[in-house]
């Protein structure tokens, strides 16, 4: 199987993930697009979030009726700070073939990740980048320290010394964060079509974000 992963605080979970992940499991043949909120982010561990339950639920509600989205609790479940690499290496060891779905953004930082130089071994990347940026990008992406490890094999397509692929993807960007979501309904102002109308509904409901 070809699996995609695709993790996140999620708080709240919105139109621009779901649309990003239907364009990605689209283009790259994937069979199945993982979900997968972490417990705590190593990088926000001093900021606030919403509880892991009502972002668990909201990711349900986002994608119930797709049948190649899912969603996984193994970071959840495994509690404490969530390194993307433990959860790789299990899904690799149940899927083989596993392709990592993240931000230009984040993966810029990557070399600030728990055991980031090892996680090239067990997963290929899907690097989602802006319509205007697919040209002006090559080896520069990639932080210093991993920048030798990497081979251009085409215009946005690079090979890490494992044999495992990094390739960069010009998907649609809607302009719309999790960040702009949870002020919106801070200022009881409307977040409707930002996201999916169960999610807006359960927000609603539960008084998420509320000030």
């Amino acid at each position: 199987m070809k699996v995609g992963i695709f993790g996140g605080t999620f708080d709240p979970i919105h139109n621009g993930h779901l649309r990003a992940a239907e364009e990605v499991r689209e283009l790259f043949f994937l069979d199945t697009v993982y979900f997968i909120p972490v417990y705590i982010p190593p990088h926000k561990r001093d900021k606030f979030i919403a509880d892991t339950e009502d972002r668990a639920n909201m990711i349900r509600l986002a994608i119930k009726g797709n049948r190649f989205m899912r969603f996984s609790d193994i970071e959840i479940k495994r509690g404490g700070i969530s390194y993307s690499y433990d959860t790789v290496c299990l899904f690799e060891k149940k899927y083989g073939d596993v392709y990592f779905i993240i931000g230009i953004d984040a993966f810029s930082e990557i070399d600030t990740w728990h055991r980031y130089r090892e996680i090239f071994f067990h997963t290929n990347f899907i690097v989602m980048i802006r319509p205007v940026g697919l040209k002006k990008m090559g080896i520069e992406i990639f932080p210093d320290a991993i920048k030798g490890e990497m081979k251009q094999i085409d215009q946005n397509i690079f090979q890490h010394t494992s044999g495992r692929y990094i390739y960069l993807q010009n998907i649609t960007q809607l302009d719309i964060s999790s960040t702009k979501i949870r002020e919106l309904a801070k200022e009881n102002r409307s977040i409707r079509y930002l996201l999916p109308e169960k999610v807006e509904n359960y927000i609603n409901r539960r008084g998420l974000y509320r000030g």
